[in-house]
């Protein structure tokens, strides 16, 4: 009974704290709360995510909301909707010092969740009052989670190149929302048939990748090329063999199919449920080892495996007469790349020098948006040079795996993935090259 009087008397307490707010009309709460927090204005937020990598920038908005209109696309972004900031603070404010920011659409919301963290005692917290709308109209760095709704692909394909397509997947990971189409897939129209990048991460994305080929041509799907054998690259591949396609892949993809496709298909169903529905593993009808030409009609395609990268099965597709590169995951863009325990960084980069030495005009990487050479190498090598020397640097000053995960990634906040990725990339590079 005492436990229960002091939580009744705690909660009087916290109310009282807040007396000062007329709780009348949501307006009046509005204006009072209003006047007795720190607001900022779009220039202000902007000069402050570029400055301090450590502020905290909460969307306090619902995720059916951000589906529809997005949200920040900054490193420090995060969303918390406003019922749950009390619970779920804790997980990214580690002290009550942390600088925190929190907006809204329309600056009804963030006031009031700005008040809530002051009464918890958070003594370092702004509300940026001129809201998301203001933001996405004014710098357009909005990260949508998908911009077909009403289809299971996460983007539609639209044409890169003359008879080149890619539906440019989410640079974030897999999740029930994006449907696991976080990756790129890509086609090639020829006058003999259809070539599919990708056979996607389940039978639903890749019946709707069909449905947007026939809309382009009526030619059939011949060949579906599987990059490596990661669950969105692999999990569609019974739809397309159902259509006739004959599946291509590298033979250690096979290998890691064979030995694996059940722990595949079952890491894949725990996130996507029932979006997994008629999706069966099959292994490749064709395997290459180095490469591959697959002449169709008019149109010369090589496939290759040009050296370590990623996994041991990354494999590439090059148009010549284009000088058009789809990398697979051998290249990245505006992600940021993961490190697996069989992933060879210091080969990979070495593979960059066979990239550069084909002197594509486009590239359409594993991840993000197709560009040119020069970003790729910024995301890809630049990024595995750059760990590779801090790495180096933490060894030769003795330092261990504490000094490794605070090797100063603040410059990448940006990149996708980073939250989830930039430690354990550390990690994995520090522990490949402790007994090099």
């Amino acid at each position: 009974m005492l436990k229960k009087i002091l939580t009744i008397a705690t909660a009087l307490t916290v109310l009282n704290s807040q007396a000062d707010i007329d709780i009348v009309d949501g307006h009046i709460m509005l204006e009072s709360v209003n006047k007795q927090i720190v607001n900022i204005n779009t220039e202000e937020l902007n000069k402050i995510l570029n400055e301090d990598a450590s502020v905290i920038l909460i969307d306090v908005r619902t995720p059916s909301e951000l589906k529809y209109t997005g949200t920040i696309k900054r490193g420090q972004n995060v969303n918390i909707v406003r019922g749950w900031l009390e619970f779920q603070i804790g997980d990214y404010a580690k002290s009550k010092d942390t600088p925190i920011i929190v907006y809204c659409g329309l600056n009804l919301r963030s006031p009031l969740a700005a008040k809530t963290l002051e009464n918890m005692g958070y003594t370092n917290v702004k509300n940026y009052a001129d809201g998301f709308f203001t933001w996405k109209e004014e710098f357009s760095l909005v990260r949508i989670s998908d911009h077909e709704p009403n289809n299971i692909l996460y983007r539609l394909p639209t044409e890169i190149a003359p008879g080149v397509y890619s539906a440019i997947g989410a640079t974030q990971p897999y999740t029930y929302e994006n449907s696991n189409h976080n990756n790129n897939l890509s086609f090639i129209v020829t006058t003999d048939g259809v070539l599919v990048f990708n056979a996607g991460g389940s039978y639903l994305v890749a019946k709707a990748m069909h449905e947007e080929i026939k809309k382009v041509t009526d030619q059939k799907v011949k060949y579906v090329v599987l990059e490596n054998s990661q669950g969105h690259a692999i999990l569609g591949s019974n739809y397309w063999k159902e259509q006739g396609a004959i599946i291509v892949a590298h033979v250690e993809a096979d290998k890691e199919i064979k030995s694996r496709g059940e722990d595949i298909y079952a890491r894949s169903l725990r996130v996507q449920k029932d979006k997994l529905i008629g999706t069966v593993v099959v292994r490749p009808d064709l395997t290459f080892k180095e490469k591959l030409n697959l002449p169709m009609g008019g149109t010369k395609i090589e496939l290759m495996q040009i050296g370590a990268s990623h996994s041991p099965d990354d494999i590439q597709l090059w148009l010549p007469e284009q000088k058009l590169l789809i990398s697979g995951d051998t290249a990245f863009n505006e992600r940021m790349l993961p490190i697996f325990p069989h992933t060879n960084a210091a080969a990979w980069i070495e593979t960059w020098d066979k990239i550069e030495a084909l002197e594509p005009e486009i590239i359409i990487p594993g991840h993000g948006e197709p560009t040119d050479l020069a970003t790729i190498t910024k995301f890809t090598k630049d990024y595995l040079v750059y760990m590779r020397a801090e790495v180096e640097r933490v060894l030769d000053e003795d330092g261990g795996l504490y000094e490794a995960y605070n090797i100063d990634q603040l410059m990448f906040r940006d990149r996708g993935t980073y939250r989830e990725l930039h430690k354990q990339n550390a990690e994995r590079i520090f522990k490949q090259m402790e007994f090099e």
